[in-house]
């Protein structure tokens, strides 16, 4: 007598073929995908096989001579003197940034949804979005010429007002706040995009039962919008949060120097200095490679977390 199939065989196999049947419905949305696989692989997990080198005394001139020294590079990290202050250089100036540059998306986006006039909503969202599309080489050159210790426009207007002379981009107390400030431009207007999405997604049918029952707009805003885009929030908020070692590359290289290494150095600028300057590259990789590993832990908190709190997690 022949032997039944197992059903739980059978259930993976019918579970394949409705995946199957799923993709060949939608196969132009899959195809559209392709791009970003494409990409996501050369340039993402493609690279992965270079993390080898932290835990190699890798040889740049002849690779085959390089030697593995399993977790002494991440040995020699933490035992560094100079790592420590460039660790809590990456934490404090990325909190900073979170802090206080993660609510301000969402005040802008529940503003300008109360906003009646179109055309003024729309010029708004532009000049909002413009900075963003500008990238830090160019716009690292502007706020150098603003705050020009000489002649600058903005330092000159500061100086009055202090009454005495301000060197923001040589002083370490005031190059923290010029870092914070003008990330925040930068990022503020394109922050809200995911925000409106999920604002235009909500039932207009609410807002007329809540004015019908003499709800003003900061009550429909406070009641019905800001809750109905938490979800949208926690997400962006876990997301972040995976970056909380990238405290901005591109800025703090194009605008730092020696005279605020002391606040400015961070994880990323040290292993750019280490790798590239000092050709350390097994070393440059471990630091690297710790972020990564930080980061990733941080998501995987953080989502916890959401999820008990009763929100929707990332995954």
């Amino acid at each position: 007598m022949a032997a039944s199939k197992n059903p739980a065989a059978e259930g993976w196999s019918d579970k394949c073929k409705r995946i199957g049947r799923e993709m060949v419905k939608r196969r132009w949305m899959y195809f559209l995908l392709i791009p970003g696989i494409i990409f996501f692989t050369l340039f993402k997990y493609v690279p992965m096989y270079g993390l080898k080198i932290a835990f190699m005394d890798y040889n740049q001139y002849n690779p085959s001579q390089s030697t593995w020294v399993g977790l002494d590079q991440f040995i020699k990290l933490f035992s560094k003197r100079s790592f420590i202050p460039v660790l809590r250089n990456t934490v404090v100036i990325s909190l900073l940034k979170l802090i206080i540059g993660f609510p301000i998306p969402v005040i802008l986006a529940l503003m300008m949804n109360e906003m009646r006039n179109l055309k003024f909503k729309k010029v708004s969202q532009t000049l909002l979005y413009l900075p963003h599309f500008i990238s830090w080489v160019i716009l690292s050159g502007i706020i150098m010429t603003l705050l020009d210790a000489d002649n600058g426009l903005i330092t000159t207007f500061i100086n009055k007002i202090a009454g005495s002379r301000i060197m923001v981009l040589t002083d370490s107390k005031w190059f923290v706040p010029m870092l914070i400030v003008t990330d925040i431009y930068k990022g503020m207007g394109w922050g809200t995009i995911l925000y409106f999405a999920a604002i235009s997604g909500i039932d207009p049918q609410l807002y007329e039962a809540a004015s019908i029952d003499g709800a003003g707009r900061w009550k429909q805003a406070t009641n019905i919008t800001l809750p109905s885009i938490i979800p949208t929030i926690v997400v962006v908020f876990i997301m972040n949060c995976g970056n909380i070692l990238n405290a901005g590359f591109d800025q703090i290289f194009m605008l730092y120097s020696s005279h605020v290494y002391d606040v400015a150095d961070i994880i990323d600028t040290y292993v750019y200095r280490m790798g590239i300057e000092k050709n350390d590259y097994s070393f440059s990789t471990a630091a690297g490679m710790f972020k990564s590993v930080v980061a990733f832990v941080l998501i995987l908190i953080v989502n916890k977390i959401a999820k008990k709190t009763g929100n929707e997690g990332l995954f």
